[in-house]
């Protein structure tokens, strides 16, 4: 899995985890009021705030389906130069030895 995949998957953890500590706020009203709730939701908040600056950090995945366009180089029809090819004297032919010789 990329990582924006794990960060998409993380996110939404912890999008659960806020959501059900404040159920768990709301029902139990008076019986959690002290200080432990209070430090639970800052907890929370703080984590969703976390995760979300690491998503804004990491680069978005490229759109599929198009393929990221590198600079274009121009090949010309005009045949090579055979003298290239022909006559190198001291260049082997590669991965077939020199001309005089034959492969093992």
């Amino acid at each position: 899995m990329a990582l924006h995949d794990e960060l998409t998957a993380v996110q939404r953890c912890v999008d659960e985890l806020v959501r059900t500590v404040g159920r768990l706020e709301r029902q139990a009203g008076d019986q959690l009021a002290g200080v432990d709730i209070r430090r639970v939701r800052t907890d929370t908040d703080r984590l969703s705030e976390s995760v979300a600056l690491l998503r804004s950090a990491t680069v978005p995945p490229a759109p599929r389906g198009r393929p990221l366009r590198t600079d274009l180089v121009t090949i010309s029809d005009t045949p090579y130069d055979r003298s290239l090819w022909t006559n190198a004297g001291d260049c082997d032919d590669e991965g077939l030895g020199a001309r005089d010789r034959r492969a093992p």
